[in-house]
């Protein structure tokens, strides 16, 4: 089948991915996206440095939630929803792996919440068709597709990792391959880059009179705001310089029958703009049209899951921590094993696609259940598990 051109009456899909910025030159743009790249690290290392100055009693007492398996998982969901993001919530996961603050076996949990929380975007997206019922159900399957993925992914990945470690070990194994073992700490080039600025803001801090817990606050906060503020300038003007591009992949996707090539688009077009989130959105309007297939769309998602990690790894070269390394090989082992089981196998690749056709059903027929579903999967039903078990 003849690739078909991507309509361009959708507003928030096509032209304005470059923003009334969108004319700034290419090279200068590129330069920036360097610069905050940049500016990301030192955020990533301002937060690790923060957490070490406040020490091991209020480490203790701050992170003493998600001891539970349970609760970390729902830390993780409502953390990725607050920000919007799982390349934030993760990359401020690594930070606190790499100061010691949080243990992996602690963070892995967290990292699979962070993965369900990210989905809560598109899904939000699709309640912008409810008016119209063919579009709502074709929108509101193509969003729920990626939820119940990745659902079965923790509820099937997380008891097998609890209980046999088999995600966060190979990824240790593929970490110390890398760097080292956990006890000690390597020397990444990355950390020497982002040293001098780090030190200036612990300066800046002790000039203001801030000392202990006080400063140390301070420098998690100040890593936090900049991690949040580069990664949305990051991914803000990647989708500028990369929006044309997006357009062709997609509508290469349309000419083939989905699978491999829809995931490697996915993953690609997610590194590409740094956000899984704008990945899958992307796919809403599309799919509310018809012009992408749930079953084509599906496979897309995947690679997006893929392709998200990639900011975790980078918030890993900030660190001097092996175990940061680690739980961020964690978070990319994960998305590849739910891939193998919920998609390369055939007899479960439908499961998702049938688990979201029919919540579409029902939530054309009950409108009021797709803003439940949204309420209880990423607010409520988090809020009590971290209520109950912490």
């Amino acid at each position: 089948m003849a690739a078909r051109r991507m309509p361009t009456n959708f507003p928030d899909v096509a032209r304005p991915l470059g923003g009334p910025d969108s004319r700034m030159p290419t090279g200068a743009r590129a330069t920036l996206v360097v610069g905050l790249i940049y500016l990301f690290l030192v955020g990533v290392s301002s937060l690790e440095a923060g957490i070490k100055i406040m020490g091991a009693d209020t480490q203790e007492r701050l992170f003493s939630a998600v001891s539970n398996p349970i609760a970390g998982l729902c830390v993780g969901i409502l953390g990725t929803v607050l920000v919007q993001s799982s390349s934030a919530s993760t990359s401020v996961i690594v930070g606190l792996v790499a100061s010691g603050a949080l243990g992996v076996d602690q963070a892995v949990p967290m990292i699979m919440g962070a993965n369900i929380g990210t989905t809560v975007t598109n899904t939000l997206v699709s309640l912008g068709h409810v008016r119209q019922s063919a579009e709502f159900r074709r929108a509101f399957a193509a969003a729920t597709v990626h939820d119940f993925f990745n659902v079965l992914a923790v509820l099937i990945l997380l008891p097998v990792e609890l209980i046999f470690r088999p995600i966060s070990g190979i990824a240790k194994w593929v970490s110390e391959l890398l760097v080292g073992s956990g006890g000690t700490e390597w020397k990444s080039p990355v950390k020497k880059w982002v040293k001098e600025p780090v030190g200036w803001l612990k300066d800046l801090w002790d000039q203001l009179g801030a000392s202990g817990n006080v400063k140390g606050a301070l420098m998690v906060g100040t890593g936090l705001i900049i991690i949040l503020l580069a990664l949305a300038l990051v991914t803000k003007n990647m989708r500028a310089l990369v929006a044309d591009r997006i357009e062709r992949s997609l509508n290469a996707i349309l000419g083939k029958a989905g699978g491999l090539v829809a995931l490697v688009v996915g993953m690609l077009v997610t590194i590409a703009v740094q956000s899984s989130s704008i990945t899958t959105s992307i796919l809403i309007p599309l799919s509310a049209a018809g012009v992408l297939t749930l079953r084509n769309a599906y496979p897309v998602t995947l690679g997006a899951n893929v392709g998200t990690t990639v900011t975790a790894l980078l918030a890993a070269l900030a660190a001097s921590s092996p175990d940061a390394l680690t739980i961020a090989l964690t978070h990319t082992t994960f998305n590849v094993a739910g891939i193998l089981l919920l998609y390369v196998l055939p007899f479960a690749r439908e499961v998702p696609v049938s688990a979201a056709t029919l919540m579409a059903d029902l939530a054309v027929r009950r409108r009021v259940l797709a803003v439940c579903y949204v309420v209880v999967l990423f607010i409520v039903a988090p809020l009590l598990g971290v209520a109950i078990l912490r």
